[in-house]
């Protein structure tokens, strides 16, 4: 059971304590607070956890506190849409707002290999009018001699580069609780120039005690990769973990299934789940379509099926584009193949444009 408060409601007011005292009184029932910060106000809920079943709606509206009160399914009890419209979904940060209607997208290097190649990306990130990116750190790989990453002695000056060319928001991938410190030590240092998104990576998204770390800290959103072996209820219910430690700023991304039946792709593009994700949860949903094709292969129209591919999720409705590009892909320390020329990254925002009005086009049939 979800409860959400009024508004006007402070931790210190008489209501809130009376309603409180009342619900820990309940009996076999577990007490959850969570604060969602939208775009206007923060929003103050309580999840009821146990045998919520036995407990009159109509008793738990009337405490002084509440709002109004929903019952939930078992499933995604925070991220899930429940049938309540009427409920926050997604959250700001940085100034921007990041929901199931807005679309951010976020190029640059998949690893960072030195300065020059990443100030040569945030120029060209701010020259074409974006204010995100995607910066790798820290490289988990499947070959044990593969390069793994800078690690933080890198975040300093990728931090300042942010800041110099309005950079807001990087997303980065970690790998253990220690990464995320390393991250936050940095921006200390060089004044909080950017936000961090701290990405989970599709091997990580069941290593539950990483979730739970990134879940406890509220300082950075998260961004979850569906994993590449498991169900999507199994990885959406992954992504509640992170809610359930208390971070409910959580986007999705769809990454694509390792599977032979992607071939000649890396993986097995899954950008059709786009609205199932929206559907089922109330989170946003990003695509990754370079870790989805894996090459810079052209089909015989001239397009990139990179970019066939980033225009079928932003057509479905994909709310954050995950895209690797390089000054020199030749040069690159990971994922060089599948890494977009800066000279394609005008086209490519042209390309996502045009897929984006499509996308509106065709929800304003349907209304």
């Amino acid at each position: 059971m979800l409860l959400i408060l009024r508004s006007d409601i402070k931790t210190g007011d008489d209501a809130y304590r009376e309603t409180l005292k009342y619900l820990h009184a309940l009996p076999n029932i577990e007490v959850r607070e969570h604060q969602v910060q939208g775009q206007l106000q923060e929003l103050h809920e309580i999840y009821l956890l146990g045998k919520t079943h036995a407990l009159d709606a109509d008793d738990i509206a009337s405490l002084p506190a509440v709002e109004r009160v929903i019952r939930i399914s078992e499933e995604y009890r925070i991220l899930g849409r429940h049938s309540d419209s009427a409920r926050i979904s997604g959250f700001s940060y940085q100034g921007l707002t990041f929901d199931q209607q807005s679309l951010h997208v976020f190029a640059g290097l998949c690893a960072v290999d030195n300065k020059k190649h990443v100030e040569e990306m945030m120029r060209a990130l701010q020259a074409n009018g974006l204010q995100c990116s995607r910066m790798g750190a820290y490289k988990p790989r499947t070959n044990p001699y593969a390069f793994q990453g800078h690690g933080a002695s890198c975040l300093p000056w990728v931090f300042e580069l942010a800041g110099k060319y309005g950079i807001k928001v990087i997303a980065m991938e970690v790998t253990k609780e220690q990464h995320v410190d390393e991250i936050n030590t940095a921006l200390e240092e060089t004044g909080n120039p950017c936000g961090v998104i701290l990405q989970i990576g599709t091997r990580n998204t069941q290593n539950f005690e990483l979730l739970k770390a990134i879940g406890k800290q509220k300082r950075h959103p998260a961004l979850l990769k569906r994993g590449f072996g498991i169900t999507l209820n199994e990885s959406l219910n992954a992504a509640e973990y992170l809610a359930s430690e208390g971070n409910s700023q959580v986007i999705f991304c769809l990454r694509g299934m390792k599977s032979d039946f992607g071939a000649p792709h890396r993986n097995l593009v899954d950008f059709a789940q786009v609205p199932t994700v929206k559907r089922l949860t109330r989170m946003p949903v990003c695509i990754d379509p370079s870790h989805s094709v894996g090459s810079r292969e052209r089909a015989p129209d001239g397009v990139l099926e990179l970019c066939h591919a980033t225009a079928q999720g932003v057509a479905a409705g994909a709310n954050m584009v995950l895209v690797d590009f390089h000054p020199a892909p030749e040069k690159a320390l990971v994922d060089g193949p599948q890494a977009m020329l800066m000279s394609e990254l005008e086209p490519f925002l042209k390309d996502v444009e045009i897929a984006r009005e499509a996308y509106l086009k065709r929800c304003a049939v349907w209304q």
